[in-house]
């Protein structure tokens, strides 16, 4: 893989609870509408461990493979346009990203811009409610 290790853990308050949070992180319908960036394939309703998929930003794909998935976090293996992984832990009124890997890509700004767009996204949904 070409590209330099990066690493980044961010860490923000999200005024949600955990299971809304774990409905936006696992349910690929939610993902495709705060991911909007990726151009994704087509997925079950519910993500599960093993369940594997390549999205793509531009030209670049990126395969991911979950590795584990629990009540309170999702941990992705990451393949093609990041060698590496991407953990995701939550609880209610917080969520926590680690993101390792060897890429081209920026991945602590993607990683950020992420972020904010999950906030965004839960907190509209929830306004709607």
């Amino acid at each position: 893989m070409f590209g330099q290790f990066q690493q980044s853990n961010i860490r923000l308050e999200i005024n949600a609870s955990s299971q809304t949070i774990r409905e936006s992180l696992t349910q690929p319908q939610q993902l495709k509408q705060w991911l909007w960036l990726q151009r994704w394939p087509e997925l079950p309703t519910q993500l599960t461990t093993g369940t594997t998929f390549t999205t793509q930003i531009g030209v670049v794909p990126i395969h991911h493979t979950v590795e584990t998935l629990h009540d309170h976090g999702i941990r992705f293996l990451l393949r093609q346009g990041i060698d590496g992984f991407h953990g995701w832990s939550w609880d209610d009124g917080w969520l926590q990203s680690h993101l390792e890997g060897v890429s081209l890509l920026p991945l602590n700004l993607g990683q950020t811009v992420t972020l904010l767009s999950l906030r965004r996204f839960i907190e509209t949904k929830a306004a709607k409610s």
